[in-house]
């Protein structure tokens, strides 16, 4: 037994609470860290003693300015907290579309579902405009989201029990009929406004703001409790339709449950962040190789690897190239087509 299957191994038997608790303390500290780090550079002392002002839990008088103040408070906590909001999402979205195609290299990005949601998140920029006030640019791109995915298995005929690899390979085409579309959209839209919007495309997290949180935290929040409220049910997937029925999942009609679920998970992290790819693929199968796949394991701890990575990503894209901000989506499509290439290669055995 080699060095790294004994890692795992120790690692699997530390109880899940710890896990949790300990990985929750370290997101906590990097998102601190993402804080301070910028074209102004902020001292953690700042940071924490800002947040803890504006939270009340401390009474001492600030010794920072107005100026510092407002970039920790106003411009990079609500910046951080998306990314890691966002990140999770996506992570959660990948492992649960994992077990329910039964296929390893399945994530949002790859399925279509992001450039579903792209695409109607576009649309209410450019075209329709704020019709239904700050939730429209979210709704339009669930419903985009929701679109792509159907059309998905539309084009794969459903086949998931024998053929999931037709899954991919269909959502690789409608991910390019999409994208196409989007293109189109944008084309036909004002191109005064179409800058802005090819830089939204491009993933990035620079647009947070305090009252947009809740749409996508409340949706995480609910996606992903009914994920690992059903973890058993996507343990059972992974043995095959015929098995899982004989343990009494309804297979038919909790895949189609999961894919709305994944649908609006997606469509919400990408209303506020843009397209970011390859962290539903890459996530999971990180949290895999340390824990084994059991889901009641896989979920919540995808979600807090899935935060901890985008908020690394988001310091990075931050002091590449200072002053400016490199778009994450650039970074996380880097390291994705990385990680795509070495899991084709580990993965051989997977019919595409």
């Amino acid at each position: 037994m080699n060095v790294s299957k004994q890692k795992t191994m120790l690692i699997a038997k530390i109880p899940l609470r710890v896990l949790l608790f300990a990985l929750s303390i370290f997101l906590i500290i990097l998102m601190g860290v993402a804080i301070g780090v910028g074209s102004v550079p902020i001292s953690q002392s700042t940071v924490w003693g800002v947040i803890g002002n504006k939270l009340s839990f401390t009474n001492s008088l600030p010794t920072w300015s107005m100026g510092r103040e407002n970039i920790v408070w106003a411009v990079r906590l609500p910046r951080v907290i998306l990314a890691a909001i966002v990140g999770a999402t996506l992570a959660v979205v990948g492992a649960a579309l994992q077990s329910v195609t039964r296929n390893p290299l399945a994530d949002p990005h790859l399925l279509g579902i992001s450039s579903g949601a792209a695409l109607g998140a576009i649309i209410a920029l450019l075209h329709t405009g704020m019709i239904l006030g700050v939730v429209t640019v979210p709704v339009f791109a669930f419903l985009g989201a929701l679109f792509a995915m159907f059309l998905v298995l539309g084009v794969a005929n459903f086949s998931m029990a024998h053929s999931a690899g037709r899954l991919i390979l269909a959502g690789v085409a409608v991910a390019f009929v999409l994208t196409a579309l989007g293109n189109l959209f944008i084309f036909m839209g004002d191109h005064r406004a179409s800058h802005t919007v090819i830089f939204w495309m491009l993933g990035g997290l620079g647009l947070a703001q305090w009252g947009q949180l809740w749409f996508p935290f409340f949706t995480l929040l609910l996606g992903a409790g009914y994920l690992i409220y059903k973890a058993r049910y996507l343990n059972a997937m992974m043995l095959g339709d015929e098995t899982a029925s004989t343990l009494g999942v309804p297979v038919q009609r909790f895949r189609l449950i999961v894919i709305v679920v994944c649908a609006l998970l997606t469509g919400a992290a990408v209303a506020f962040s843009g397209v970011i790819g390859f962290v539903g693929l890459m996530v999971p199968h990180i949290v895999r190789l340390l824990v084994g796949g059991d889901y009641r394991k896989t979920l919540p701890l995808s979600a807090l690897f899935g935060a901890l990575f985008l908020v690394f990503a988001d310091i990075i894209a931050r002091v590449i190239i200072p002053p400016e901000d490199m778009p994450i989506g650039i970074l996380t499509g880097l390291a994705g087509g990385i990680a795509f290439v070495f899991l084709m290669r580990q993965r051989r055995n997977v019919a595409l």
